[in-house]
């Protein structure tokens, strides 16, 4: 087995912070019309050798609840719905934006008129033509709050989409939003046929068929079991994707899985517990292959649940918490401690650990905060974890032994996925751990899970004031420099405040079979790579 660390993704770090914000916004302080760059960089470098055809099997111990991606939340749905659905823009694994489905675009000087020029000759898997009448019908679909959409706050600034012409959309924000662009990178800026969401059982039929432009086709899905994705004819890119089809095959624990890439069921898996590719040395014909990261697993700490309502029970459980062990337990160190940013942003965002309070341990202290809060003989408390992530086990074992040092007594509580995925919506989170991703951009990251309620989502109720103030502050904010002041002072707050506590980032690996050709993980996590990978058996 051979391994290769992908060094040279080390990326949104020294390259991008070079660049000034307006050049990664596609425009100047006169609004010029931002065109393609290198196409070549869209999911990744094309490969002058690759061979079309062939089918492509993926391992995954993560299923999606559904694929109805206005309404389902959670990574499992992330990872491979951007093969069945675009948006207008894509981020580069250095986080620089470029056309997808929108051709170009044009920014006015305060970063509040939005005017995109379409890709002519675009159509949707149910054979409709992609126009700009689909593009306002999406956003405004998504950002109406009462259509229980995932994805409502992060498009709240919208004021008006206006589809000028047939392939001409201009949209209209309430305030400058710098991170307009990156925003709509997400799978949340996904643009589906107009009133698709009209029909009858339009939600239950995407889960048997696709509906978007892009490279792939859903056209099966068999709950516990697998999905079937097949090229689709009518894309718009020539010649991509190279696979004729990717079958997904849901596995239930990593010991199956790595017993499926060993007698070659599957030819890529992607390893949830990264010290699994240790028990694959010796094994020929497999390749790991090892990148920087947008993930973070966290312990989410819900501000209205039980003694966590108050500051200083979460500050005791900051200080009691070894990350660095934590990290070790959970993934035998393949990853980056952390402190209020993910590992692709911390270089260029990040606020440098030593710092930032309660990252250090420090359980006397710990101890006399949670006796001032009126806990002198310690709390009870149970800690979600979701089946299916099998980090989450050991790192579960690791911090209730961790808390137990201080007085925090920790019952494990284990819940699906779908159920954990309810109370997150609820904001009812409780004490739980998180494993979760971001487009490359702080205010993606943090506007809709930190800000108040009703401009955010504040998932974990912290409702505070100060925070969400700065984080108005940091979308409007055109200048690096300004930006960077904010979410500084905005992370500072987070750690002294603590509704999360953000403990590593795991890098990206991947296992795949030497048959498997020009693959790169995204740093987001999501399978845009499989676009240009190709096999060759």
């Amino acid at each position: 087995m051979a391994e290769t660390f992908d060094t040279d993704r080390r990326r949104l770090l020294k390259s991008v912070a070079a660049i000034p914000l307006l050049s990664l916004l596609g425009m100047s302080l006169t609004g010029v019309s931002a065109r393609a760059a290198a196409a070549d960089l869209v999911y990744g470098a094309s490969d002058p050798a690759a061979k079309q055809g062939g089918s492509l099997t993926v391992g995954s111990l993560i299923e999606p609840p559904s694929f109805d991606i206005y309404h389902q939340a959670g990574e499992a749905v992330n990872f491979v719905a951007p093969l069945m659905y675009q948006t207008l823009v894509y981020a580069d694994h250095d986080g620089n934006p470029h056309p997808l489905l929108a051709e170009s675009w044009e920014i006015n000087e305060d970063a509040s008129v939005y005017t995109f020029t379409l890709r002519s000759g675009v159509t949707f898997h149910t054979g409709q033509p992609f126009e700009a009448a689909d593009v306002k019908y999406s956003l405004d679909y998504m950002r109406n709050p009462e259509n229980g959409t995932i994805g409502a706050l992060d498009f709240a600034d919208i004021d008006t989409v206006e589809a000028v012409d047939p392939l001409t959309v201009r949209v209209t924000l309430k305030q400058p939003n710098s991170a307009f662009l990156i925003t709509l990178t997400h799978r949340n800026g996904s643009i589906i046929p107009r009133d698709w969401y009209a029909g009858e059982n339009a939600r239950a039929k995407l889960n048997s068929t696709s509906v978007g432009t892009g490279p792939f086709r859903l056209v099966e899905f068999v709950q516990n079991s697998y999905m079937r994705l097949e090229r689709n004819q009518e894309y718009w890119q020539p010649g991509l994707p190279y696979l004729d089809e990717i079958v997904v095959n849901f596995i239930p624990n990593s010991a199956g899985m790595l017993v499926a890439v060993r007698n070659g069921r599957v030819d890529m898996a992607v390893l949830v517990r990264p010290q699994d590719a240790e028990q694959l040395e010796g094994v020929g014909g497999l390749t790991v292959q090892r990148s920087r990261s947008l993930n973070q697993k966290s312990l989410d700490l819900d501000s209205e649940y039980g003694p966590l309502k108050d500051e200083r029970v979460r500050q005791a459980i900051a200080l009691l918490i070894d990350k660095q062990a934590v990290m070790q337990a959970a993934i035998s160190g393949y990853g980056q401690v952390l402190g209020t940013t993910v590992p692709g942003l911390q270089e260029r965002w990040g606020v440098p650990l030593g710092e930032l309070p309660n990252q250090t341990v420090d359980v006397d202290r710990a101890k006399a905060l949670l006796a001032e809060a009126g806990h002198p003989d310690g709390i009870d408390i149970e800690l979600r974890t979701i089946i299916g992530y099998d980090w989450m086990e050991p790192a579960a074992l690791t911090l209730v032994e961790q808390l137990a040092k201080g007085g925090v007594r920790v019952a494990i509580q284990r819940l699906d996925l779908g159920t954990w995925l309810q109370n997150f919506r609820a904001r009812q989170m409780g004490f739980t751990l998180n494993d979760w991703g971001t487009p490359p951009d702080p205010n993606i990251l943090y506007y809709r899970h930190f800000h108040k309620k009703p401009e955010g989502a504040d998932f974990r109720n912290w409702a505070n004031d100060e925070a969400s103030t700065l984080l108005d502050e940091g979308r409007q904010a055109l200048a690096y420099e300004d930006r960077k002041a904010i979410y500084d002072r905005f992370q500072k707050l987070l750690a002294e405040s603590v509704p999360t506590v953000m403990m590593f980032g795991a890098d990206h690996i991947v296992v795949v079979s030497d048959t498997v050709k020009n693959h790169a993980m995204h740093p987001i996590g999501w399978h845009f790579g499989l676009v240009k990978t190709w096999v060759d058996k």
